[in-house]
């Protein structure tokens, strides 16, 4: 049994009541594990054909799934971007509510990309998804996975909030703010959650994320709606927190989640000078109730008039270089040279309704390569994303010795013309390499490759 803070049992147990010994008794098991298909490159039905990770669903997550198998991350499903690896009680946040597939959504505390990318997978190539990390090497890691899984129409950057509220002043239709919390949830999880704990702490987290859903209101059209979660279980951080903004917030109101993560999750708590009726609208997510470990969330609506989004003209002033156009026409089957725009010096794939300046984001939309004297040299983004629409295709066996080459960065043969080429595994992108008199030279990043 882990050494739980005395200050933490007290709370737990006047939080709980009789239901605190089931608690204590659901942290001495194995914490549980769980998967998303990720659908924007492979179907739930396809998938299921190719499974090996685990076939029981997530009642909450269609494509959500309890995850049995170790070492998940050395497989090639996982470098190709098929699954992302993610705790059960983390998936329901982005259950809550309905996500249109035209919608622009923020993330403002979205590393490691869990619910970044969950969100994503409901938008589809044409919703836009901005995701925010503070930490530079958190975001870089978020980028990583978004770029992992070949989403179109992102953009990752690393500001603190209010800088966000500057920059993307009303523009958002949906805001996720899985804020920075305590962790109770994670004590089963993570020792360093417990070793971390305190009740000074608690409150930090408290004025932190108050904050936070403050500059959240200064980046929503009117309309529009909040999502608000935690992974802790203190009253300070939840029911408090979201009492306290919708107190200064009248034209907000907490609603309803969704039937499915209705059914999975407990009543928000109504405390003693609880302002906010329906605060039972709140969910909660109890290890020894579920499947998972501890979440909160709740979702709050603007009662303005909804907005519906402002076109955005791009700049199509930059002159898209020829040796672009030629590399393109040689390498993919179609595209939209609308669709190209440079961030920067970069050409990118972007068709967000959206105006990224220079030097805010991390990434922006899908990079397609660097342009040389006379040449392009792709991204691997490039055929993460575009992979299904190369002329070139390089087929492996999953359990061939050709991708576990290929993972390790070595060349392998290929029966395909000349040329860059992606390479795929059951139909799906993990990589590119440049075909030459039946050689495929690796392109695999080095920083991804297996040990």
């Amino acid at each position: 049994m882990k050494q739980l803070p005395k200050e933490f049992i007290t709370r737990m147990k006047v939080l709980l009541g009789d239901e605190y010994e089931a608690y204590e008794s659901a942290l001495t098991q194995a914490p549980v594990k769980a998967f998303r298909v990720n659908t924007s490159k492979i179907d739930i039905a396809d998938f299921e054909k190719i499974n090996p990770f685990g076939n029981e669903n997530i009642s909450f997550v269609e494509n959500g799934y309890y995850l049995d198998f170790d070492k998940v991350g050395n497989h090639p499903f996982h470098h190709a971007g098929m699954i992302y690896v993610q705790e059960p009680a983390a998936m329901a946040p982005a259950e809550c509510i309905d996500i249109p597939h035209d919608a622009k959504v923020l993330d403002m505390c979205a590393a490691p990309g869990g619910k970044s990318t969950q969100l994503k997978s409901k938008l589809g190539d044409n919703g836009l998804l901005v995701s925010n990390e503070i930490i530079p090497s958190r975001c870089k890691i978020l980028t990583g996975n978004i770029e992992r899984l070949g989403f179109k129409n992102c953009v990752t950057t690393c500001m603190d909030s209010a800088r966000l509220a500057t920059v993307f002043p009303n523009t958002f239709d949906i805001i996720m703010v899985d804020a920075p919390c305590s962790g109770e949830g994670m004590f089963r999880k993570e020792q360093i959650a417990i070793d971390e704990w305190s009740e000074e702490n608690v409150h930090k987290c408290a004025a932190r994320q108050a904050e936070i859903l403050e500059n959240a209101v200064k980046c929503l059209k009117s309309g529009g709606h909040i999502i608000y979660s935690t992974c802790t279980f203190s009253l300070e951080e939840n029911e408090m927190t979201i009492d306290n903004f919708l107190r200064l917030h009248p034209d907000f109101e907490i609603v309803p989640v969704s039937d499915r993560v209705q059914r999975a999750t407990s009543d928000g708590i109504k405390f003693d000078g609880c302002y906010c009726e329906n605060i039972h609208f709140a969910r909660r997510f109890y290890p020894h109730k579920n499947k998972g470990e501890g979440q909160f969330m709740a979702v709050f609506r603007h009662n303005g008039e909804k907005i519906t989004s402002k076109y955005y003209a791009k700049n199509q002033s930059t002159k898209i270089d020829p040796i672009l156009l030629q590399f393109l026409d040689d390498t993919l089957k179609a595209y939209s040279k609308e669709d190209i725009a440079f961030y920067g010096d970069t050409p990118v794939f972007f068709s967000g309704d959206i105006e990224i300046k220079k030097g805010i984001a991390f990434m922006c939309g899908v990079t397609i390569g660097e342009i040389k004297k006379n040449y392009v040299l792709p991204h691997h983004q490039l055929f993460m994303a575009m992979g299904r629409n190369f002329k070139r295709r390089i087929e492996l066996d999953p359990n061939g010795d050709d991708i576990i080459k290929y993972l390790h960065g070595e060349e392998i043969n290929a029966d395909v013309p000349d040329g860059w080429a992606a390479v795929t595994v059951c139909g799906v992108s993990i990589g590119g390499a440049k075909v030459s008199k039946g050689r495929a030279k690796n392109h695999y990043p080095k920083g991804l490759r297996l040990k």
